[in-house]
């Protein structure tokens, strides 16, 4: 009897799923995505008017589709078991196309988690291709392929030839720009702070000291603003001996709710700033979370949760777990009284999704990771602890405020100084878990105790502190903030967020310093470029409305073919207009400046882009020709001596790039291929590129497509 046919994406994911089904069910990988729409043509037409797409299959998965074409014309039904989103309803449409899989025969089946349970479960109700999300998935792809194909030329005319431009990460660009804009116009202003260190009499002992700061003069509404030194000698003046006294001492008690379980853009956003992964680095080794590992005994299965979700919806079932182990293991009292429920507003989210969680709160970090890859154990632990921190009690404190009265035996007026204190009376969910935030802020947000005090109390002024201190500009953008102006203005959605951020670096618009985004002079270059000229394309409102647009599609609510006519119309107006009237941007606009000096004729060196990529280049060209290879670091750990990973030139020959660690001679590592910052989904080491489209793990014996992306990474080039 022919078996029943599984397809899914990974080989991770078919041997999950085979281990699960058992005998009567062979599982068959397709590598992601079989067909696309072809590089190097528009490929969508736009002539007629339809915008329907052409399609074929990629070259590289020719012989993928071949083997399951036969596979599935021997087996006796095929099931699509591929991601729960519209990516993954879009892969198994285009598989029944492709591999010209008998319609008749195809279930689709769905399930947010890789365990036994939910497998069988989803096998038990299978269902039909979900057309809505099919649509909405090609209306994105049909968009970007536009958006692209016809940007980047504006660029190759205006800027420079090989640069390309794309729809959502063009916006992501522009608010980096206009970040970097607002910190070099701000206009730093000063300011002063006073405050004082009282004691309590009389002083027993060294203890009761504390600190107060001054808020505003007594009976009058504003708090008071010190604008300078002169202003902040002359309070202090004023204040010299006047008498303290408790005004008022207000005591209550305080509760901290701890966090919701990760949705995709908290999960990226807390592994920045708690792990140092990127935002595609997270999303790499949560995916091979979700497909399976081999833990033990038990064989391979889901660790995770599906990890593209915008919901922080949990399971019942879930949420009764987690309460069980929290009862067994910290004590009944560190249960809350009733299981928690999140409502995440993200718009467009989808609440038949689950948040990012464990697939069991019993498999405890400590237990699974003998079976974990070094980054594996790491964000399994991170989620683990998220999710069961966000089913257990609040945190109580004790908080007291205190106001103090300063009467000037000068003026006679009354300063108000307040004091601020809180003690931990009960732990809650901070024993597991607190969640870090962007800034340096204390995250713990705890203030220091106070000594006992009550109205009418006398106190010393043991100092009085004057602080001078400048507004500061807004802070540049990390991954984690960035994921999160992305999230909050509905630019892109979870699957997005990561390519995005990848985009903009690998076309070298913007660098990190100290990990925070800093748009190069091409970048910004392209961004005012795109800005000026295709203002609908580049407004924040615009590309969230498109998002908008796209959610109702999957919904049902609207059909894709005229949310694209509306789009592309005013668009390719816009686009034949720039290349007639936009001005050329001088190439000198887009040299970095750099701190090196040329050697030979002593003016400063800048970098510039060529034809085998950026070099350092002396700025007096053309009369001095000084050029010397430029240290790109590619984003990627020294997989020895986790040192960054460098593209060098060689010096004789043809001068061939190759990759070495920027801690040689300490440290000798090369590799003649690019290492990917994405780990190997088998041995999770360091993977390289093998070839166009392929790629190797330079420690066991993996080898496999070019981990995917977004596909409007890989639009037209020159």
């Amino acid at each position: 009897m022919a078996k029943k046919l599984v397809i899914v994406e990974s080989p991770a994911k078919a041997r999950t799923i085979g281990r699960v089904l058992g005998k009567g069910y062979e599982a068959k990988a397709s590598m992601g995505h079989v067909r696309d729409i072809p590089k190097r043509e528009m490929g969508v037409d736009v002539e007629k008017g339809t915008f329907e797409p052409t399609y074929r299959v990629m070259p590289d998965k020719r012989k993928v589709v071949s083997e399951l074409a036969k596979a599935s014309k021997e087996a006796e039904l095929v099931y699509l078991a591929t991601d729960p989103d519209r990516e993954g309803e879009a892969i198994s449409w285009h598989l029944i196309h492709a591999a010209k899989i008998d319609a008749q025969k195809v279930q689709r089946v769905v399930f947010h988690e890789i365990t036994d349970g939910a497998v069988r479960e989803a096998f038990d109700h299978p269902r039909g291709i979900d057309r809505n999300l099919v649509d909405a998935q090609q209306a994105r792809r049909v968009i970007d392929r536009l958006v692209g194909y016809e940007l980047s030329p504006v660029l190759w005319k205006k800027v420079r030839r090989g640069l390309s431009a794309g729809r959502v990460q063009s916006v992501a660009l522009r608010l980096i720009v206009d970040r970097e804009r607002d910190i070099q116009a701000f206009v730093p202003r000063e300011y002063w702070q006073i405050g004082a260190s009282l004691a309590k009499r009389p002083r027993n002992d060294g203890k009761s000291a504390f600190k107060a700061a001054l808020r505003n003069l007594k009976d009058k509404k504003g708090a008071i603003k010190i604008a300078n030194r002169e202003e902040s000698e002359g309070i202090a003046q004023d204040l010299d001996g006047a008498m303290y006294q408790v005004g008022k001492v207000t005591q209550r008690e305080r509760r901290s709710r701890p966090a919701a379980p990760f949705i995709t853009s908290t999960l990226q956003q807390e592994a920045w700033r708690k792990l140092r992964f990127t935002a595609l680095r997270t999303m790499a080794v949560a995916q091979q979370l979700y497909e399976g590992i081999a833990v033990g005994e038990e064989g391979p299965m889901g660790l995770i949760t599906y990890m593209r979700t915008d919901s922080t919806t949990v399971a019942s079932t879930a949420r009764a777990e987690a309460a069980a182990y929290v009862k067994e293991r910290f004590g009944p009292e560190y249960a809350p009284k009733s299981a928690r429920m999140y409502t995440k507003k993200v718009k467009g989210a989808q609440e038949a999704h689950e948040a990012i969680r464990p697939t069991s709160i019993l498999r405890e970090p400590d237990k699974a990771r003998q079976f974990l890859t070094s980054d594996q154990a790491r964000l399994y632990d991170l989620i683990w602890r998220r999710m069961l921190a966000s089913q257990m009690a609040d945190a109580v404190f004790d908080a007291t405020a205190v106001n103090i009265d300063a009467e000037s035996v000068r003026s006679g007026a009354v300063y108000e100084f307040r004091a601020s204190g809180s003690v931990l009376k009960f732990p809650g969910f901070r024993v597991l878990y607190l969640e870090d935030t962007d800034e340096a802020a204390d995250p713990k947000n705890e203030l220091p105790e106070l000594p006992k005090l009550s109205k009418g109390d006398l106190l010393d002024c043991l100092d009085l502190l004057q602080e001078q201190h400048f507004t500061q500009p807004p802070p540049r953008f990390t991954e984690a903030s960035l994921v999160r102006a992305l999230e909050e203005q509905g630019i892109g959605r979870p699957s997005t967020y990561a390519p995005i951020i990848a985009t903009v670096l690998n076309r070298d618009y913007v660098h990190k310093d100290k990990g925070r985004f800093v748009p190069s002079k091409l970048g910004t270059a392209v961004s005012n470029l795109l800005t000026a000229n295709f203002p609908d394309i580049m407004d924040v409102g615009f590309t969230a409305r498109v998002e908008e647009d796209l959610d109702e599609v999957a919904n049902g609510e609207k059909t894709w073919t005229p949310v694209i006519k509306d789009l592309y119309g005013p668009f390719s107006e816009s686009v034949r207009k720039a290349i007639e009237n936009a001005p050329r941007v001088p190439r000198d606009q887009i040299d970095e400046e750099t701190d090196e000096v040329c050697e030979d004729c002593g003016r400063p060196m800048v970098i510039k882009s060529g034809r085998f990529g950026r070099f350092l280049s002396c700025s007096g060209f053309p009369d001095c020709r000084t050029a010397r290879p430029l240290i790109m670091r590619i984003g990627v750990d020294c997989p020895e001596c986790g040192s960054d990973i460098v593209e060098r030139r060689q010096k004789k020959g043809k001068g061939r790039r190759f990759y070495g660690c920027s801690g040689y001679p300490e440290c000798n590592f090369i590799s003649s291929r690019k290492p990917l910052p994405e780990p190997c989904p088998q041995c999770g080491k360091i993977l390289v590129t093998a070839g166009r489209d392929k790629v190797r793990c330079l420690s066991c014996a993996h080898t496999g497509p070019v981990p995917e992306s977004e596909p409007e990474l890989a639009e037209a080039t020159a």
